[in-house]
């Protein structure tokens, strides 16, 4: 499986609501990122799900480099 496409340089802060379900866009090809718009099709890449548990902010991965999937590791800085 190829690279993701490195998305952002930075961390997509976005306010989430609590028992809803993200899409994260693990291949770094949507055009509304950081969340899925099905470019991935074909490329062996699926979205990730993150259910919030609370309504709050978080920071989902710009770079696609995280080992935290969905959310920023810091992996950008290295």
């Amino acid at each position: 499986m190829p690279d993701p496409v490195r998305a952002s340089d930075t961390p997509f802060s976005v306010v989430v609501e609590e028992g809803k379900k993200y899409f994260w866009c693990a291949c770094g090809q949507s055009k509304t990122q950081p969340f899925c718009d099905g470019s991935h099709k074909g490329s062996g890449f699926t979205p990730v799900v993150y259910e919030a548990v609370e309504s709050t902010t978080v920071f989902f991965c710009g770079c696609k480099s995280t080992k935290d999937a969905p959310l920023c590791d810091g992996s950008h800085n290295g």
